[in-house]
Formats: C-alpha cells, structure tokens, sequence
C-alpha cells in the first residue's frame, strides 16, 4: 500500500465528512430548533441534486444548476414548512415520524412523475475538471477537492450564522427555551419557517454538490438521512460544532475502513473471503463508535446544552 493511495483515501473520507455535515447541520438545526424528527430531509438532498442536474442540462451551466437546486430545495422546505410540519409541532415523535415518512413517499413519487424512473447525469463543471497535484507523487480530483473547500466554506459561514447575527441568536435562544423568546415578542413561526427553510438548502447543497460523483436518482436521500442521524447523535444534537466532528469522524472512519480493512485480513485470509469479511466489519464501524459515544457520552461529544 503507497503513501499516496492512503492519502487520497484519507482525503476522499473528509470529503465524504464534509458532505454529510452539510446533512447533519440542517437536520440538526432543526430538531434542536423545533423538537421536530424529520425523516423527508433525505428527500430535500434529492430535490436539490435532480433541480441541479435539470437545470444543468437545460442551460449547460453547472453553475446555475447549483444555484437553481439549493433555491429549490429551500423553498420546497418553507412550503413544507408551512403546509405540513407547522401542524405537527404539539404532536408526539411517532406522529412526526409517520407525516415526515409519508412526505418522502409523496416526494419520491413526485419526482419521479417529473424527471422518470432512471437516474439522471451531472457533469462536473469544465473550470473543476481534472486534477491537481499534491506531492507525494500523485495526483487528486479538483472536483473533490472543491468539494472540501465548500465544506469548509460552509462550516464557518455556519458558526458566522449561528455566533454572530441576530438570527443566530435567536436560533440558540429557541433551543433553550422557546417559549420564552416568543414571550420576547419573537415571531416564532416566520423563525421556524426560515431555519426549516434554512436546513433545506443546505440539504440541497449537498445534493447538488455530490450529485456529480454519484447517480442522481430517486431515493438517493434515504443512505445519507441515516448517516446524517449517526452524526447528530456522536456529536450531540443541536450542535452545529458537534455536526461537523461527527462528520468528519464518521466520513473518515467509514472511509478509511473499506480501504484498510480488507487489506489487513488479507494478511489471514484469501482475497474472496478478506474482501468479504473487511467490507462486513467496515460497514460496522460507525455504528459501533455510535454505541461507545453513547456509552460514553450519552449527550453526544459536543451537546448544545445540558
């Protein structure tokens, strides 16, 4: 195994990172915000990867679809918002789970009325073709690699938000105690609606984004929503700081585990059964770091607060 393989498999898992907290961060949001379990937040990741990629095809410009998809996918969430969710807020957690559940169903379909039943293609844009070199001797994805800068990018766009606008205060102050900041005269339905909305754009990024280095098909969201609550739960929910370690451990972890371990078993087994035991284990190793933060820290690493 090359120092270069393990380099680029290292950066493909904080890139992997990187994408789920864009997941994680407005799924987060939301159930430190309003108390609310939202299992059509993978369906808001699909919306935002198929508007891109129509967008994209219609016009020729990767661009506009990004643009195009994160704006769907933000309005998509306000109308949900305001149509579905906002009934749902005095309601216990099974009828959430059964509303937000019905809404991937009529998502799903939806979608699929629209576009067809067969995945779409979206191009990477021509100025993030190719690749860069970044010693070692080899030689990494620009598309990637841009792909980590808009993480990044986000992230502290995200503590911007969050630490230092009005907005981000009064998100924190909803977490702590809703009732009375709508005593404060905050309106707390147009502050629901904007961070719902808010969540569901960057969903939508996150689709759009990684739409170009996997399929854009329906049902796309549901592998990441599981993911994504994997993450909220090691970091601790309604953490934004929480949401990115969790990512990035989570993506790495994963990652790195699909790469090294078939290869270490190898060292036991013949390839067949390495290949088959590593890959079984690896896809363990979340979930088992799951388990111990929660062994551990019940509240996950960084809890918002208590």
């Amino acid at each position: 195994m090359s120092l270069a393989l393990f380099i680029e498999q290292l950066l493909n898992g904080v890139q992997f990172g990187l994408m789920l907290f864009l997941m994680a961060a407005g799924l987060t949001l939301v159930f430190g915000v309003m108390g609310l379990i939202n299992l059509a937040h993978g369906s808001l990741y699909m919306i935002g990867a198929f508007i891109c990629a129509g967008v994209a095809a219609a016009t020729g410009n990767f661009w506009i679809g990004l643009a195009a998809g994160v704006a769907a996918a933000a309005a998509a969430g306000a109308i949900i918002e305001m149509t579905v969710i906002r009934r749902l807020y005095d309601r216990d957690h099974l009828d959430q789970v059964l509303a937000t559940f019905a809404l991937i169903l009529i998502l799903s379909e939806g979608t699929s009325m629209l576009f067809g039943p067969f995945p779409l293609y979206l191009s990477r844009p021509d100025s993030l073709a190719g690749t860069v070199h970044l010693g070692f001797g080899f030689n990494y994805s620009l598309y990637r690699l841009a792909l980590i800068g808009f993480g990044i990018a986000v992230a502290v766009g995200m503590w911007l938000l969050i630490t230092r606008t009005q907005l981000g205060v009064r998100i924190r102050a909803g977490e702590s105690d809703r009732e009375m900041i709508a005593a404060l005269g905050v309106n707390i339905k147009a502050l629901y609606t904007v961070v719902f909305a808010l969540g569901a754009a960057l969903a939508g990024l996150a689709g759009a984004l990684v739409g170009s280095i996997q399929s854009v098909q329906v049902g796309m969201g549901e592998p990441v929503l599981i993911l994504a609550f994997v993450v909220i739960v090691i970091g601790g929910i309604g953490s934004i700081k929480g949401a990115l370690v969790g990512a990035l451990l989570v993506g790495v972890i994963d990652t790195m585990g699909r790469f090294l371990l078939p290869r270490l078993f190898d060292l036991l087994f013949d390839a067949g059964r390495a290949t088959d035991i590593g890959a079984a284990i690896a896809s363990m190793l979340i979930y088992m770091l799951m388990a111990l933060v929660l062994i551990l820290r019940p509240k996950g690493l960084f809890p918002a607060h208590g």
